[in-house]
């Protein structure tokens, strides 16, 4: 009992070699033996493939360990919240809302379990509480066993369970391999980068990827809108994730609704793969699914069939056409199966269930007393299994730099291939330099007075700040998309978020520097601004923090935002309002008490001040506009660089200190980020 949750021996015999994977092919190579499971299907051929590498593939499928999950009276309920400022006494107080009531069923090794019943009934709630998807609030320790011994945490299951969600969270932009890769190096840290290669190549064969291995995962949009060719289809789409969640072999698969939003006999070779996994690695797999076809149920063990949150079956789909045969007095219908008529009658089914275990409960004894003995011996399993968990179970040390590394590289990949970011990224920075610097062209030194020339740089600095901090805003889909990958990844203990930001730093720094490059040489030159070359280069490095401090704003109201049009939205808002303050429309002195906070928050103030002091605090004792008496022939000066810089309060050369506070800025809304993505991991369920 004190080792219920170490990897139990396995019975050698239920495997016939351990280094056989089972995999769908059409190859005809001379090593493949051709293998088909039972029950056969006419829709695809499974075949064993003897690799070359034995230790690999000894290490990869031998000693699978098999295990037994029970479940006993779970529930789980839903407390609706009512709105903070309704203090009225009298107000009912908010609904419970009962999502699993009292649920019993036992999975074991080589077999599937399907958890059937009508939208609603709390199947995917089921799922999620298994794996560990759940907080810690709402977990009991009592009601989920494996091999007998009771679950003591959601951390202990997400360590023995893989979770395939509904939803395919994978980032369209990398090959098949790719994402198998990278899945592998974050999961198996302790492996090398050898053994990490020949694990992806076992497991894309064992799931009929091979020769989609270069293809990319992608999504319709991301192909249209990238130029993209050789996607993979759904079904290989919906393989791809169940590799993602299996790369570190779990003993126990769970998978909600796999099926969903696949072509017949793409579901049926889903489910044809899921079978040969469960019979050859001895894994435990439970699915949810959606009204399966009847060649689907030839690959299900058992079902559970769930309505409003309660079993109303468990075992067999021949002890369910006993039931509604014989129990019911029900005909099944000759174009139905068993489960599909179930659904139609699955009141009938339920009030059948109630009356069974009413009758149980009040007139058997025995069985009542058999339950509590079974209870008590499970809380004893309970107790044992606690102790002996909290003494064996250390904390897991991250390679925060190795996670660092990989996540560059993933970063990279995805900003390289994305070609409408990378494209609109280099046009908006040629386009927007050269197109002002051919309206500013050559701008006047006010030599023959008016000071035209301060008002047009004045513009032009203002206007650069406006489209510089705007143009950031085609990132936002790219956030948008990865953060439920990053929730995903995350959650499951992946790599740290603070390594995702870091990763992020580190790839967008060069790439926005080169954004800044292109804008600056145009836009500095063709208007003739200051010509020294420490002014051009002092330019340069703010027009680049300028796009860092938008990158890092973009991606912190991505992290608050639910989708893309709001985000845009606030995007936009938020910009909006840091122009209005920046001093460039009201001076500082005109701006409302309540509002001279967003005067000193606006990104836009700090980099217009620097580019001002960066024009004229070398010519500061240049005369700029001057009147000339044409009686007496003499100049008066009427404005020197010194006073442009006093008219907006520039006494000092505040160039670094602006830099230092820009820097600010961009640490700040970065961390901000870090903040919001911590507190939205540590309440996912993905």
């Amino acid at each position: 009992m004190a080792s219920c949750f170490q990897q139990p021996d396995v019975n050698e015999d239920s495997v016939n070699d351990d280094t056989t994977v089972l995999f769908s092919t059409s190859s005809d190579s001379p090593e493949a033996e051709s293998f088909t499971l039972s029950p056969p299907s006419s829709s695809s051929t499974f075949q064993l493939y003897r690799f070359p590498s034995q230790t690999v593939a000894h290490q990869y499928s031998s000693k699978t360990a098999a295990y037994t999950v029970s479940v006993r009276n779970l529930s789980y309920t839903i407390h609706q919240s009512s709105w903070p400022w309704n203090k009225n006494p009298n107000e009912p107080k908010p609904p419970i809302i009962n999502i699993l009531k009292s649920v019993s069923f036992v999975a074991r090794s080589s077999e599937i379990l399907a958890v059937v019943g009508p939208s609603g009934t709390g199947k995917s709630t089921l799922l999620r509480i298994i794996s560990g998807r759940v907080r810690d609030q709402d977990f009991d320790p009592k009601s989920i066993s494996l091999n007998g011994c009771a679950a003591t945490s959601p951390t202990q299951l997400k360590k023995k369970c893989g979770f395939v969600a509904q939803e395919d969270d994978l980032l369209p932009l990398l090959t098949v391999k790719e994402t198998l890769m990278f899945s592998a190096k974050f999961r198996l840290k302790e492996m090398t980068s050898q053994e990490r290669e020949e694990r992806v190549e076992i497991l894309m064969q064992e799931l009929g990827l091979a020769h989609v291995a270069d293809s990319f995962v992608g999504d319709r949009e991301e192909e249209d809108r990238n130029h993209i060719r050789g996607r993979i289809s759904g079904g290989e789409r919906k393989r791809v994730s169940i590799g993602v969640d299996m790369i570190h072999d779990p003993p126990i698969l769970l998978l909600d609704e796999p099926t969903s939003g696949l072509d017949s006999t793409s579901a049926l070779q889903v489910m044809e793969l899921l079978s040969s996994m469960a019979i050859l690695k001895q894994r435990t797999i439970l699915v949810s699914i959606h009204q399966p076809s009847y060649r689907i149920l030839q690959y299900i063990t058992n079902l559970l069939i769930l309505s409003r949150g309660s079993v109303v079956h468990n075992g067999s789909l021949e002890s369910l056409e006993d039931a509604i045969v014989n129990k019911l007095g029900l005909k099944i219908p000759v174009q139905l199966n068993a489960l599909e008529f179930s659904m139609e009658i699955i009141s009938t089914l339920e009030e059948d269930k109630y009356s069974s275990l009413k009758a149980r409960y009040v007139l058997s004894d025995n069985d009542r007393k058999k339950e509590d003995a079974e209870a008590e011996l499970m809380q004893s399993n309970y107790l044992m299994c606690q102790l002996e968990s909290n003494s064996a179970e250390k904390p897991q040390s991250l390679n925060s730099l190795f996670e660092i590394l990989v996540l560059c590289e993933r970063f990279w990949k995805v900003i390289y291939r994305t070609k409408q970011l990378l494209l609109a990224r280099t046009m908006q920075a040629l386009v927007g330099g050269f197109g002002l610097g051919s309206v500013y062209i050559k701008v006047r030194n006010n030599d023959g007075g008016g000071g035209g020339g301060v008002a047009e740089r004045l513009g032009l600095f203002a206007f650069s700040l406006s489209f510089l901090l705007s143009s950031t805003v085609e990132a936002l889909p790219i956030y948008l998309q990865e953060r439920r990958v990053l929730m995903k990844e995350a959650s499951r203990g992946a790599y740290r978020v603070s390594s995702y930001m870091i990763a992020n730093t580190i790839v967008f720094l060069p790439f926005l520097f080169s954004v800044a490059i292109l804008f600056s040489v145009p836009v500095y030159w063709l208007v003739g601004l200051n010509p020294s070359f420490l002014a051009f280069a002092f330019f340069t490095f703010v027009v680049w923090l300028i796009v860092l401090m938008a990158s890092s704003l973009v991606l912190f109201l991505s992290a608050v935002s639910p989708d893309f049009i709001s985000g845009n939205s606030l995007i936009c808002t938020v910009l909006g309002a840091f122009f209005l303050f920046s001093g460039y429309f009201i001076p500082k002195e005109c701006v409302p008490k309540y509002w001279i906070f967003m005067y000193y928050v606006s990104l836009y103030r700090y980099p217009l001040d620097s580019l001002l002091v960066n024009e004229y605090w070398s010519v500061r004792g240049d005369c700029l506009v001057y009147h000339q008496q044409q009686q007496q022939q003499q100049h008066y000066c009427l404005l020197t660089g010194n006073d442009v810089l006093k008219s907006r309060g520039l006494e000092r050369d505040t160039r670094w200190l602006n830099v230092g506070i820009m820097v600010g800025f961009f640490v700040f809304y970065r961390v901000l980020c870090w903040i919001i993505l911590v507190r939205r991991v540590s309440k996912t369920t993905i």
